[in-house]
């Protein structure tokens, strides 16, 4: 009992003088235990310091609200000269422009509601699916797994709608085009002879009117990119939320955000101190205290919300985190012991590994190296944070 006290000392002044200073994180040191101290099994802070994950997804981007009508062209009687007929034929291509415009609009605004809706209901199969693993589950329960389904499809759904857009884009696109033809044609029209007055005066109310559209197709088009922009970051945001969901399905217990959004949520732009990727190899000194130990002395090792509590915390505290990953071998016993314990330590990395990887933490951030230590008796791997 001794000894496990002095462990538990010893492993929080490590919490304390690691990289990120986490001293009051929900933060395991190390996981596992040998014959001797199975007990110790994660050191945690006070009950009223923990922290529970948040349950709710990320609300949808909003959408634009805009209705997009244009005013309605100013009929004139044709006064009968060649420039007038021009005129004429110029106001005509207006109105029919403008009628594709109202279509395009009614377009906009089936394509938001029915975004609307496939978003609210991608959002109540999430939030179902993080209550009942908040309130804890089994792992791999089927019925998850169906809600998991639910949720994939309704996500591509929701893709499928930003697709539309794209499309809806593109002929907003060339509305703009024929937009600005008629607007040079209008004003190339006060170059031709044999016009009179009354040419020249529709043709300015013309002109205005087709400015105007002009205008109102440009503000179309803006407001479409912008929706199309922040729908297709959250799709790319949810489909990794979806991921680590997977994972916390397959352990039976809530974990959180994807990794790869909470890196770069708070993260500077490039350029302004932004995230820089480490240079040269991975290199650890025997100084360094490191974030999370995973001991692999059983078979079946569950560490997996440890570490992403872990690496939530880090990023948390500093988006630009960077990490190694060292797998250590034991390096007791023979020399046929010691390689052996060196392939199996390869492999638990290359399961960590994945399992990070899942949680959506980027392959930049994290580096990769193995050592053998005569001091442990049992294969590691621990994680340093940069």
């Amino acid at each position: 009992m001794l000894f496990q006290k002095s462990r538990i000392a010893v492993l929080g002044s490590a919490l304390l003088v690691s990289g990120c200073s986490f001293a009051s994180e929900s933060l395991f040191p190390f996981f596992g235990a040998d014959d001797d101290d199975m007990q110790v099994a994660a050191v945690a802070p006070p009950a009223a310091q923990a922290t529970t994950p948040d349950l709710a997804p990320p609300a949808p981007p909003a959408l634009g609200a805009t209705v997009f009508v244009p005013t309605a062209v100013t009929q004139a009687t044709s006064t009968g000269t060649f420039v007038g007929q021009k005129v004429a034929q110029h106001r005509s291509e207006l109105v029919s422009l403008q009628s594709t415009i109202i279509g395009r609009n009614q377009q906009l605004q089936v394509a938001r509601q029915k975004t609307t809706e496939d978003s609210q209901r991608y959002h109540g199969t999430v939030a179902a699916i993080n209550t009942r693993l908040q309130l804890g589950t089994t792992p791999g329960n089927p019925v998850l797994i169906s809600q998991w389904r639910a949720a994939q499809l309704e996500l591509e759904r929701l893709s499928q709608d930003v697709s539309e857009l794209n499309g809806l884009a593109n002929e907003v696109a060339a509305d703009s085009a024929m937009a600005a033809y008629l607007l040079g044609a209008a004003r190339a029209t006060y170059g031709l002879a044999g016009a009179i007055d009354e040419d020249h005066r529709q043709l300015a109310i013309l002109e205005d009117e087709t400015n105007r559209t002009v205008v109102l197709i440009d503000r179309l088009l803006n407001e479409l990119s912008e929706d199309i922009s922040r729908q297709t970051s959250y799709l790319g945001s949810e489909r990794r939320n979806l991921q680590t969901i997977s994972l916390a399905i397959q352990n039976g217990e809530i974990m959180g955000a994807n990794l790869f959004n909470r890196a770069f949520a708070n993260a500077a732009p490039a350029g302004l101190g932004g995230v820089a990727g480490p240079a040269g190899p991975a290199q650890v000194t025997s100084s360094e205290q490191p974030l999370v130990v995973i001991r692999f002395d059983r078979a079946d090792v569950q560490y997996q919300q440890a570490l992403y509590n872990a690496l939530s915390a880090a990023l948390e505290r500093r988006p630009q985190s960077f990490f190694t990953l060292v797998a250590v071998a034991a390096g007791q016993g023979t020399a046929a012991e010691v390689a052996l314990n060196v392939s199996k330590s390869i492999k638990n990395a290359d399961e960590v590994v994945r399992t990070m990887a899942n949680m959506g933490l980027p392959a930049d951030r994290l580096q990769m190296s193995s050592t053998t230590s005569p001091q442990i008796s049992v294969n590691e791997v621990r994680i340093y944070v940069r």
